[in-house]
């Protein structure tokens, strides 16, 4: 059975290069060969898709998060176990998973009958991620939500906290996904609107995702389709 591994940062980003080392090198990367984050559940279907086939396991799409689903499902791997999708650099939680290329490809594997975790790493002030530590948090988070039985239907939202080096490994808490819009701000510059809204000053409802993973405390969601 074939792990796909995916995201929206591009197949050279380190974050998906860190999800490969989380499952030990087992899977294989179908991945965009752009970088393409907050570009939603967006698919191709008027353009043609091209393949780059870099070796037996890795395989560079010049399309979406989503489209990188859809073609390792129908015309790549017919064993898929599971799809993964990140790290993400950034985070991905409650009103952000509409707009996550990284939480749409989990989404379109679901759709499909095929279990789907997406993991995020929320960055506290744009902060640099230490990837190798982003790395082992994801593979213990991974060894439990692997082994689960999986509930059709739904897929796994993963966040991972920002904390400072040398701080005990962060507790993993199931939550739901905050409902609280993103902050809406914008500059005006003559005609046109620049978004200026601080993530960091986002609402976050007491126990849910954001506020866990804000907290110092790795959010683990599932969601319905």
């Amino acid at each position: 059975m074939t792990l796909v591994l995916t995201n929206d940062d591009g197949i050279d980003a380190p974050g998906i290069r860190a999800l490969l080392k989380a499952v030990n090198g087992q899977g294989v990367l179908v991945a965009p060969k752009a970088h393409l984050s907050g570009c939603g559940h967006q698919v191709t279907t008027t353009q043609p898709i091209h393949i780059e086939q870099r070796s037996q396991t890795e395989y560079a799409i010049a399309g979406t998060p989503a489209d990188c689903v859809r073609v390792a499902l129908s015309h790549l791997f017919c064993d898929v176990k599971a799809v993964l999708s990140g790290i993400n650099a950034g985070g991905n939680m409650g009103a952000d998973t509409y707009i996550s290329g990284t939480v749409a490809a989990v989404r379109e594997a679901a759709f499909h009958q095929v279990p789907g975790i997406a993991i995020s790493h929320y960055r506290k002030g744009k902060k640099n991620v230490e990837w190798d530590v982003a790395a082992r948090w994801t593979a213990h988070v991974l060894a439990d939500l692997l082994q689960r039985p999986w509930v059709s239907g739904t897929f796994w939202n993963v966040n991972l906290p920002h904390l400072e080096p040398g701080e005990p490994d962060p507790e993993v808490v199931f939550c739901g996904p905050c409902k609280q819009p993103l902050p809406l701000k914008y500059r005006v510059e003559g005609e046109n609107l620049f978004y200026v809204g601080e993530y960091a000053m986002r609402d976050r409802t007491p126990g849910s995702d954001v506020d866990v993973c804000f907290s110092g405390r790795i959010a683990v969601t599932q969601i319905k389709l």
